[in-house]
Formats: C-alpha cells, sequence, structure tokens
C-alpha cells in the first residue's frame, strides 16, 4: 500500500471515529488535528518536489519550540498531541521511502 494509500484510509478512519465520539473531547480534539494534519501532508505530497519529510521535521521543530515556550500544562498537551501525531505521521512517510 502506498503512503497516499494509508493515510488517505487513516483520514477517512479519523473522520469516522469524528462523527462516532461525541463524549470525549480531548479525543476529539486530537482527532480534528490528526485529520488536518493529514490532510496538510497530502497537499503537500501533490508537489513532487516536495521533500515531505524535512517539512514535517521543520513542522515538528516549531512545535517542540513552542512546548518549550509554554507556561500553561493545558496548552502543552495539546502540542504534545499535535507532535505524536506528526511523528506518527512521519514514520509512516519513512517507512515508504525505503
Amino acid at each position: 500500500m502506498s503512503i497516499e494509500q494509508t493515510l488517505l484510509a487513516e483520514l477517512q478512519d479519523s473522520k469516522r471515529w469524528l462523527d462516532i465520539e461525541k463524549d470525549y473531547l480531548t479525543f476529539r480534539r486530537d482527532l480534528v488535528i490528526r485529520i488536518e494534519l493529514i490532510n496538510w501532508v497530502l497537499e503537500n505530497m501533490k508537489n513532487p518536489d516536495t521533500k515531505i519529510c524535512y517539512l514535517l521535521e521543520a513542522k515538528m521543530k516549531e512545535v517542540i519550540l513552542e512546548i518549550n515556550r509554554t507556561d500553561s500544562i493545558f496548552e502543552s498537551d495539546k502540542l504534545h498531541s499535535e507532535l505524536r501525531i506528526m511523528d506518527w505521521i512521519l514514520y509512516q512517510v519513512r517507512c515508504n521511502e525505503i
């Protein structure tokens, strides 16, 4: 399965869970972030000149800097979730390159 197919399948699954989940706000927030990030990666993958791994790594570094600057544990938790999702996406992209 190609990386695009993997990400599209994950996108559909996340959207399905978002429709089902009504109670758990943190889980819903993570699903929304996951959907946004997968869409962002798929959009950037349309350009063959884009080095998606470098782009993801740069975005992850920005989030890490933001985590280090924040004093709020709640804001930090959101950023850690975003970072974890980007790490999973980067892993999928890297595995596809091998």
